[in-house]
């Protein structure tokens, strides 16, 4: 069975202002809550812990180590 990389969770390389695809997906998870990202709406990650985040309120909760 061939699965279509819209099913799949993209692994991402984050950069200080962008990120770039090394493996193609529709979404990425979210570092704190798991829940799955959009990749056209993703705004929010760590290029030190290369995470994601999906909202600015987890970010800043995570980067202050509140989470």
């Amino acid at each position: 069975m061939l699965m279509s990389s819209a099913d799949k969770t993209a692994k991402l390389y984050y950069g200080p202002s962008s990120f770039r695809i090394l493996r193609p997906g529709s979404h990425v998870l979210c570092a704190v809550t798991g829940a799955p990202i959009p990749l056209a709406e993703l705004r929010y990650w760590s290029a030190e812990r290369q995470e994601a985040y999906a909202s600015c309120e987890i970010a800043t909760r995570r980067l202050l180590g509140l989470d």
